[in-house]
């Protein structure tokens, strides 16, 4: 009889179990499916689950393994995916009532090769419309319920139904898509696991594009290896995505548990704390204690390149320009918009080719000096956001209110896709009113072994990513 139920058990457990025969992958699923429908009502978390694909699919997972044929330790787990991700054969919306009859005609390439690991797909979540938004706000399809306070405060964005899908325990993994922050934002409010990595590695063929030069896909999951095993199946190469011509394959498993003894850590100054939540600041100086505990070489860090790169990117421009070009090709109208939405494909097209140019050659010759300035450190700490998650009223009290959140929840995370870094969030603390703080890892591009590294050695030694949230206010289901 297990001690923890199985929605809270980590992906490599739930792997052991289903290896050694103790668990099937159908019972499995049926078990998460059984949660979300017990709790999505309340958690807005998934868009669209196709009960009947996701069994034939653990079903076919249990067979696999029974003739032999074992895909490695992702076999049989099940899997969400962001709603602007293709899954064949279903519609992805991205967020929006405009593309909700839109079916794929094939899987994305991240979805191919989470089946080939032996994955199974349970559904799609929610997300902000076009994934345009850090608070995670969806004012047409709804916006998913922050699963730690009873009252609705937002999950953060834009992969906003697979932070609160992963944070309740209705999928043990989810992928995201960050392009300002979009999986460490909504990773830092609902208290998960959540990893950049460094946008050329991981195709994003199949995937409604914001910005070409900018987005990156990537896991959210409970447990740091978790997201490793994702990130390692995700990885590589893909003809339908020129931008990973070049992309390696890492071991980010090999040396996942080698802790941080000596290793080279710096701790952000300058922009990464301003006007910070005073339980943020206690929360990530506490730390980076621990990484001295550890025997981390702990030293201040000042990067230059942090403050120029958000002055050489006003107003989120390279996004914003990025985001007209795509949606010009898709939806030349404003049909169905939210109105901040309108506001910032608007911008867009108002900005010339000398400025989008300028932006781009500028931010692509800091990541550069940044890569440069960062040989002697492995990795670099911050706090994922300033804040913690506000009430939803306060953040969409008006226009203003939300640009004020939207620009304050982003703020930190840009800037390491400004720069070509990759990054992991990890939680390592509660506010007064018990919201998760997340820690902020960084590490040089194509890193994400140390940064794995350093976030499995911080987990280790704290016990906040074992925490989770009371959803006895939730209507039905095991809490």
């Amino acid at each position: 009889m297990l001690d923890t139920p199985l929605h809270w058990l980590s992906i490599g457990t739930l792997s052991r179990m289903i290896h050694d025969g103790s668990l099937s992958p159908v019972a499995v699923m049926e078990h998460f499916l059984g949660r979300v429908e017990g709790l999505n009502d309340n958690l807005g978390a998934f868009h669209l689950v196709s009960r009947e694909m996701a069994l034939d699919g653990a079903r076919a997972a249990e067979l696999a393994l029974r003739s032999g044929h074992d895909a490695g330790p992702l076999h049989g787990i099940p899997f969400a995916v962001k709603d602007i991700i293709d899954v064949r054969d279903l519609p992805t919306s991205a967020g929006s009532k405009a593309l909700e009859g839109s079916i794929a005609s094939r899987d994305a390439t991240v979805v191919a090769s989470l089946r080939r690991a032996g994955m199974v797909l349970l559904g799609k979540t929610r997300t902000v419309q076009f994934a345009l938004g850090a608070p995670g706000i969806n004012r047409s399809q709804g916006t998913p319920h922050n699963p730690w306070s009873r009252a609705h405060h937002v999950p953060g964005g834009s992969s906003s139904g697979s932070a609160v899908a992963v944070a309740a325990g209705l999928v043990p993994m989810a992928l995201g898509t960050d392009t300002g922050g979009s999986v460490r934002i909504p990773a830092s409010l609902c208290g998960t696991v959540g990893l950049k990595p460094t946008a050329s590695q991981v195709s994003r063929a199949g995937v409604f594009p914001l910005s070409q030069s900018l987005d990156s896909v990537g896991p959210l999951s409970r447990c740091v290896k978790g997201a490793a095993l994702a990130h390692s199946a995700i990885v590589g190469v893909d003809p339908r995505d020129p931008m990973t011509a070049h992309a390696i394959q890492p071991d980010t498993l090999r040396d996942l548990t080698g802790g941080v003894k000596g290793l080279r850590v710096g701790v952000a100054e300058g922009r990464f704390n301003d006007d910070l939540d005073p339980p943020v600041a206690r929360a990530v100086e506490q730390a980076v204690c621990v990484f001295e505990r550890l025997g981390a070489a702990v030293r201040p860090l000042a990067l230059p390149q942090a403050e120029r790169a958000l002055e050489a990117n006003p107003r989120l421009l390279i996004s914003s320009v990025e985001a007209a070009c795509a949606h010009a090709e898709r939806l030349p109208n404003f049909e169905h918009y939210d109105a901040t939405l309108e506001f910032r494909l608007h911008e867009g097209r108002t900005i010339t080719g000398v400025e989008y140019v300028r932006a781009r050659r500028a931010t692509a010759a800091l990541a550069d000096e940044a890569h440069d300035f960062l040989k002697d450190f492995d990795v670099f700490l911050s706090p994922t956001t300033p804040s913690t998650a506000r009430p939803l009223d306060e953040v969409d009290g008006s226009i203003e209110a939300y640009q004020h959140w939207n620009a304050r929840y982003s703020r930190n995370t840009v800037i390491g896709n400004l720069l070509g870094l990759c990054a992991v969030s990890v939680p390592c603390g509660i506010d007064d009113d018990g919201l998760p703080i997340g820690l902020m890892i960084h590490a040089k591009r194509c890193d994400e072994a140390t940064a794995l590294r350093a976030a499995q050695a911080f987990e280790s030694a704290t016990d906040w990513s074992e925490r989770v949230p009371d959803l006895s206010w939730t209507i039905a289901g095991p809490t």
